[in-house]
Order: structure tokens, then sequence, then C-alpha cells
């Protein structure tokens, strides 16, 4: 099966519309106008073109993240699938361009933005047995402090926003 992936530059013209399905599916959806500006010679100006209109619709984490970070007015980049469907009911019919995005962010051309890692969406993956403490093994055997207290590695204490994922070896365990 192919897509047509694309991306475009524009304006988030309503406000992004955040909701949960009874299956716990999150979607955030919002519509996009996508200007376009050409040379006019008559004029010998640069002049707006009318928009292209798409609605844009955000799935499972990343639609968390569009509901908290994208808001009415602000310019974004958007890369997704593109759908076209054509539409009739009993008064009108007609054709919706929509974009099923796959990453939404703000166009850095427009403005400067702060980078905020996203907590997790599902709860941590158990450690592998490897990594489950032994009662057998005493404090220094299995990596832990000389006090008799845990250490959990550096993934495990690495902070919001940091890169390091759950579970990941720490680097003491590398150099092993």
């Amino acid at each position: 099966m192919t897509s047509d992936t694309m991306t475009l530059t524009g304006i988030v013209a309503t406000t992004p519309r955040h909701l949960v399905t009874s299956s716990g599916l999150a979607i955030t959806s919002f519509r996009l106008a996508s200007g376009q500006r050409r040379f006019d010679r008559k004029r010998n100006a640069w002049v707006d073109a009318d928009p292209n209109w798409y609605t844009v619709s955000s799935f499972r984490q990343l639609a968390h993240n569009v509901v908290a970070s994208v808001r009415k007015g602000q310019h974004v980049v958007v890369t997704g699938r593109l759908r076209v469907r054509d539409w009739e009911n009993a008064d009108r019919n007609g054709t919706s361009v929509e974009l099923e995005a796959d990453a939404i962010g703000h166009d850095l051309t427009w403005c400067t933005t702060a980078y905020v890692r996203s907590a997790p969406a599902a709860a941590p993956a158990p450690r592998p047995a490897m990594e489950q403490e032994d009662p057998e093994l005493d404090a220094s055997e299995q990596g832990g402090s000389e006090q008799g207290g845990s250490d959990q590695g550096a993934a495990e204490q690495a902070e919001p926003g940091s890169f390091a994922p759950r579970g990941a070896p720490s680097l003491a365990t590398l150099d092993s």
C-alpha cells in the first residue's frame, strides 16, 4: 500500500480539538491554512494567493503533545499522510483534504520555542530478569552502594527531559 507523504507549513486556523475515544485513543485535530505567495509582474510586488485548507489529525502521544503545545494563530510545520475524501449530505457535497500527522512542530521561521520532553504515555516496561535483584547476591555484586541502597543505574535516575530510555543499561554496566 502506498501513501502520499507531504510536509505543509501554515497557520493553525482553529483551536485544536482534543478527544479520547471510549477505547482510549487520543485524537487532536485542527484546521490549517497554508498560504501561498506569488509575484505579480503587473504590480511588481508579492501578493497573497488564496490559501489551501487542510484538516490535520494527530493520534496517540502526538495528539496529547499537540493539545499541550499548539494554539490557534501559530505557524506550524506538519508532516504526514495525505487523505482526500469526497463527501455528501442532504444539502451539499464536496471534497475534504486531510493530513494524518506523523510530526507537528512550530515553524521556527516565525517564532522560537522551548523544548520540553513529554512524559511517557504508558507505564515503564519491567526490568529485564538479569537486572532484577537476586536476594542471594550482596549489594556490591548487584551494583548497589556500600550503604545497602540500590544503585538504579543511569536510566532509572534520569530526570524528566533526559534522553535515557527506561531499562537502558547504565554506563557502568556497559564498561563491565
